[in-house]
């Protein structure tokens, strides 16, 4: 069972910011909670039923049907009432944007909501999709948020996730627990295979499961103008390998035995090890480089890459395997207070041409990161799953990987992993050092700060009754207002997941009561009893909006999905999609987002604007993990400096709670 306290997870791309786009995140405060019910004669029937062809079950203990017959009982997302999103709309640009701006919007919102209007054909045009999909939204989102955005992956959408440095040096180490934690993949997966993975709960109903079969044996496929995901789980015939690469060089490592039991550790110990031992070579070319670049660019080449037989079979070997896992080479040495931060770039992009970045196949969907050094950790192509998965993922195999090692008995001699092979000619090469060219530009321009707030963690919140995720998005909003005095659009995510095939909606957390908190924080005219009044009310109003959010209720999905309307209705956009206020609210110099896991981890993403941040955090009940982005090419912002605010931020704020009595409020 997996409990996930404050769950939040990042993704990326709003099609209605002028950048790259949105971050997505979970609820914060909820608890999960697995539940195997037992089969009623309902469930018996569905044993009968068409099988899903979502999976091919590789083990026994599989109940038919159970996958389908759980979404299937799952609510449709709801379109919110338009009268509704406009009103809070209007709301959510005052703390925002000037009085004679939200005068001129407001005039355009009376005029989209009149009876019979614009707004109101799109509303049932809306309506009416609702009724014949699964999901409204779904489709939309991963098209317009993922697979037709088109910048790099790696920064601008990939998150990545440090793990606690393990103890161990050397080459010998790295292999040993490589090995263990891909036995601890297959452990999980055997879960995801048999559908046998709990069920998990918030708030008492049962979430939506769909991500986690998205998530193994699937692969990004570049596109001229949109890519398209695969999903080698759904055949008749399922991934038995990894990924391995090593020193640029990728192999084909199957995993599990003739008798479809999966290899040990010790198993899988011997074949890493003849893998490393015919990948010594540093001079071969980078070809997973190709993946960084600009998806349009990185379009071109794969079809170009594809012409050749040889390639052909490589690239659809990487693309069909379970996972990747990447066996780096170690960072250079750096002190003690910068180790976390040059791990989390590690993760994002490899560190650039000359170190890992060539290690990668950035548009696998899950790609472990295994250094000789003991850092580690992973990247993961964001289309198919928002964090919880993933992070459901990593828990149980790092608690895998600290199980002790069973007596093995003699092993039979197991085949050579197979090297797969790149015919690399003139024009291919050329791709290969543009891909470097722009990796590097973005790797120096990306600034990245790991912070360890080590003062106090979410129990403190908790023993004030405030939600510890409202309680942090707030420090955030003093912190941004003191570095820079005046709130911004803030993006953090809330799960859709109690709905059939939920992705994410916004918590906007820029609200008119966290701007009169913050304007009050540093005046001197107010007294501490008023402040402390103040801070309650905003962490109040994050979670009304917050919980209004993850029952379908939250504005920016019902937006979009109006601005879409018109343009598959072939209708002029509207004139309140092309306001500036719009474009302003839509600018998310904030996008932040809580990932919790029960292992002392940080998530982490890049910046979604030019002159923006990527503040990722998980609170751990005595301490608060941070991973804070900015771009080195914006002057105005500063990773280093905004972790200073953040600090001071949350200590001002809890010696305001505890230098006032608690009120009622």
């Amino acid at each position: 069972m997996w409990q996930f306290a404050n769950q939040v997870t990042p993704c990326t791309g709003s099609p209605l910011s002028g950048g790259r786009g949105n971050q997505d995140r979970p609820r914060e405060s909820f608890t999960i909670i697995s539940v195997l019910p037992a089969m009623d004669s309902k469930q018996k029937q569905a044993e009968k039923a068409r099988p899903y062809g979502l999976l091919k079950p590789t083990a026994l203990g599989k109940i038919p049907g159970r996958f389908l017959l759980h979404q299937e009982a799952l609510p449709h997302l709801p379109v919110p009432p338009l009268q509704q999103t406009l009103d809070r709309y209007l709301l959510t640009l005052q703390p925002i944007i000037s009085e004679e701006e939200l005068n001129h919007t407001q005039e355009l919102v009376a005029e989209f909501r009149k009876p019979g209007g614009v707004g109101e054909r799109l509303q049932k045009g809306l309506e009416r999709r609702a009724k014949k999909t699964e999901n409204w939204l779904s489709d939309w989102w991963l098209k317009t948020a993922y697979l037709e955005y088109r910048l790099p992956v790696v920064v601008h959408s990939s998150p990545g996730v440090v793990l606690p440095k393990q103890d161990f040096q050397d080459r010998q180490g790295q292999l040993r627990f490589a090995a263990k934690l891909i036995e601890g993949i297959l452990d999980f997966k055997t879960m995801i295979d048999n559908e046998t993975l709990p069920v998990e709960y918030m708030g008492g109903k049962p979430l939506c499961m769909n991500q986690y079969y998205q998530i193994l044996s699937s692969c990004r496929i570049p596109g001229p103008k949109r890519d398209s995901i695969v999903n080698y789980a759904k055949g008749k015939k399922q991934s038995r390998h990894i990924t391995v690469v090593h020193n640029f060089q990728f192999f084909e490592l199957d995993v599990y035995n003739s008798d479809g039991s999966p290899l040990t550790t010790d198993q899988l110990f011997i074949q890493l090890e003849k893998i490393w031992n015919t990948s010594l070579q540093t001079n071969k070319e980078p070809i997973g480089i190709l993946t960084t670049n600009h998806r349009n660019s990185w379009a071109k080449a794969y079809n170009n890459l594809l012409k050749d037989k040889t390639n052909k079979e490589s690239v659809r070997t990487i693309e069909k395997s379970i996972c990747t896992v990447c066996l780096d080479a170690p960072m250079p040495r750096v002190s003690e207070d910068i180790y976390k931060s040059r791990v989390a770039a590690q993760m994002l992009h490899g560190g650039g041409s000359r170190w890992n970045s060539g290690n990668r196949w950035f548009d696998k969907t899950l790609q472990f990161i295994i250094a000789e050094d003991g850092s580690c950790g992973l990247v993961y192509e964001h289309a198919p799953s928002e964090g919880p998965p993933i992070v459901a993922l990593l828990d149980h195999i790092v608690e895998y990987t600290k199980k002790p090692e069973l007596v093995r008995s003699p092993m039979i001699p197991l085949p050579m992993p197979k090297k797969l092979r790149f015919n690399i000619t003139p024009e291919i090469k050329n791709d290969i050092e543009k891909a470097k060219q722009n990796l590097n530009i973005m790797v120096e321009d990306l600034d990245i700060k790991v912070m360890v707030f080590h003062q106090f963690g979410k129990a403190f919140p908790k023993s004030e009754k405030i939600s510890p995720d409202a309680f942090i998005q707030l420090a955030l909003q003093l912190a941004y207002y003191r570095m820079y005095g005046h709130a911004c659009p803030t993006y953090e995510s809330a799960s859709l997941r109690m709905f059939r095939l939920g992705r994410t909606d916004t918590i906007r957390s820029a609200s008119i009561e966290s701007l009169k908190f913050v304007q009050s924080m540093d005046s001197p005219d107010k007294s501490d009893q008023v402040k402390t009044d103040l801070l309650r009310r905003a962490t109040q109003a994050h979670r009304e909006y917050t919980d209004m959010a993850i029952r379908g209720n939250a504005i920016d999905r019902h937006l979009l999905g109006l601005k879409l309307q018109a343009i598959e209705d072939l209708v002029s956009i509207p004139e309140l999609f092309m306001d500036t206020a719009y474009a302003v609210a839509m600018h998310f110099n904030l996008s932040t987002s809580q990932v919790p896991a029960k292992t002392d981890c940080v998530m982490c993403f890049g910046p979604v604007v030019p002159d923006g941040y990527g503040i990722c955090y998980n609170p751990m009940d005595e301490h608060i993990n941070f991973a804070i982005s900015a771009f080195n090419s914006c002057a105005d912002t500063n990773a280093a400096r905004m972790a200073h605010y953040l600090e001071e931020a949350l200590l001002d704020m809890r010696s305001l709670l505890q230098s006032t009595p608690k009120s009622k409020l």
